[in-house]
């Protein structure tokens, strides 16, 4: 499956609500120990999603290489894992081990970003603007 930058920023606007959102209902309510769930939803979601969707706009190839695809299914998979344990553990509602799940998932696409950043993202073959 290729992975499009579009499709990123795409998703990272879908956390940038939820985090808005999400802010908005936890100041309201004053839940404010759910706040580093906020963070979470905002910095890796919204954030980190739209700025590796900008860079795979501008180096298409990147995006689509195996470390992009990669990168993608790590983070879109182990984002949501991690936050929603990360609100049940505040929550005190389980205590299974979601958030060592989700963040090792999430770290490894990192990972697999970096990697991709410094193996596939050459100046030569951004696009040109």
């Amino acid at each position: 499956m290729r992975m499009k930058g579009i499709v990123w920023l795409r998703i990272a606007v879908v956390y940038l609500v939820i985090g808005v959102c999400f802010g908005m209902y936890i100041g309201m309510a004053e839940l404010f120990d759910l706040a580093s769930v906020h963070a979470h939803i905002n910095l890796l979601g919204w954030a980190s999603l739209g700025l590796a969707g900008l860079m795979y706009c501008l180096f298409p190839a990147a995006g689509t290489s195996k470390l992009g695809v990669t990168h993608f299914w790590l983070h879109n998979i182990g984002l949501p894992v991690m936050v929603i344990g990360l609100y049940l553990k505040i929550e005190d509602i389980t205590t299974f081990p979601l958030i060592p799940i989700g963040g090792s998932l999430a770290i490894l696409g990192i990972i697999a970003f970096a990697f991709n950043v410094f193996m596939n993202m050459k100046e030569s073959q951004g696009a040109r603007g």
